[in-house]
């Protein structure tokens, strides 16, 4: 799985829903040693009642912090609602979530939408299969009333899992795609699309900020410049229908690493690493003194004090990365680097920035002029 502007800040701000968002981590067989996962979730009950101040358009709910990875919040299905836990990725389209027909073993793990107790559930006949890069389903389109927060898409289409694979220990329900409808495997309308034809949001925006150690939100329909210092500086897009952008260069300590010449790079807040080409990615590890163990490239845990910033040079801004970003510590208290190779096979040089920058950069996504804004997070 590729696992939201201080011109328009006036106007975005009449009408503005907030989501806190958790975090989870992603590679299952993390989460899944020494039981950690179903340990913590024991310990921390899921709480995420909906507070909701009146006069206003901003619905917070209470975040936990699973594993300080990935990000999810809750949204409900269905009349009466029924909650699942869903990450919110800009690298995909879909809406899904477990069917009662789901035979899977990992279904069994996570809520499954019981369709015969809502009164506003309408099946189609319509089946399709989607492929992330850590896992696949299969299932079939359906229509029912969604809600974030205080946001609702009424006759929402969606997905109800019948299988799924590789989602083993992860502690999500299901996923909620904000990229662009074009990329959607089911040929539905994107939540986000409907919001906004359902009037639903005054402006066609939502933002993300993501941190380690603060709540973590979603916003939709406009935002909040509390989250991010100076101005936010803002980047076209490559092609609409796709939330990427061209990237002039990475570099460490003056000097280009990588996208020599400018690339391609994919901002997606489903995926928590930083991944690019093969030999990209090895050069970058091998500058950094990282070497490989199992599936990650570890390093001495004295090289986090003196390893220099990464910096991703995007439509000539600078966007440092520090290595207290781009170094995490794992459930034995090593460290290892987040860059990872990018599996998937593309034409030209392509980067996805994932959690580990967006944790530094309060991230806006204007789908009504085709841009992305960018400023540091506080």
């Amino acid at each position: 799985m590729k696992w939201l502007v201080l011109l328009g800040l006036v106007a975005f701000s009449d009408c503005r829903v907030i989501i806190p968002l958790t975090k989870v981590k992603t590679m299952r067989k993390t989460l899944s040693e020494k039981n950690m996962l179903s340990n913590f979730l024991k310990e921390h009950a899921y709480r995420m009642s909906q507070i909701s101040s009146r006069g206003s358009n901003r619905t917070i709910h209470p975040l936990r912090n699973i594993m300080d990875m990935l990000y999810e919040g809750n949204i409900t299905i269905g009349t009466p609602l029924q909650e699942f836990q869903f990450v919110f990725d800009t690298g995909s389209s879909d809406l899904w979530v477990p069917s009662i027909f789901c035979t899977s073993p990992t279904c069994s793990t996570h809520v499954r939408f019981r369709h015969l107790e809502s009164s506003t559930f309408r099946p189609t006949q319509k089946t399709f299969s989607i492929t992330y890069g850590s896992g696949s389903m299969k299932g079939f389109l359906a229509y029912d009333t969604v809600r974030i927060g205080d946001l609702v898409s009424t006759d929402q289409p969606f997905a109800l899992s019948v299988a799924e694979y590789g989602f083993e220990g992860i502690p999500f329900d299901g996923i909620l795609g904000l990229n662009y409808p074009r990329l959607s495997f089911s040929g539905a309308i994107p939540i986000f699309n409907n919001l906004k034809n359902q009037g639903a949001i005054s402006e066609p925006v939502f933002a993300f900020y993501l941190s380690k150690v603060k709540g973590s939100e979603v916003m939709f329909g406009g935002v909040d410049k509390s989250y991010y210092q100076g101005v936010l500086d803002w980047v076209p897009l490559i092609e609409m229908g796709d939330w990427s952008v061209h990237m002039d260069s990475i570099s460490m300590k003056r000097k280009v690493i990588a996208c020599s010449g400018g690339c391609k790079a994919l901002v997606d807040t489903g995926i928590s690493l930083i991944l690019g080409p093969r030999r990209l990615f090895n050069n970058i590890q091998k500058l950094i003194g990282a070497m490989p163990r199992s599936s990650k490239q570890y390093i001495s845990c004295f090289a986090i004090n003196i390893l220099p910033s990464i910096i991703f040079t995007i439509n000539g801004i600078n966007y440092p990365v520090p290595a207290q970003a781009y170094i995490l510590k794992d459930s034995r208290g090593h460290l290892y680097t987040t860059f990872k190779e990018n599996t998937v096979r593309t034409s030209t040089e392509t980067w996805i920035l994932g959690d580990v920058f967006l944790r530094q950069y309060f991230s806006v996504f204007d789908g009504g002029n085709d841009r992305i804004g960018l400023a540091r997070a506080v």
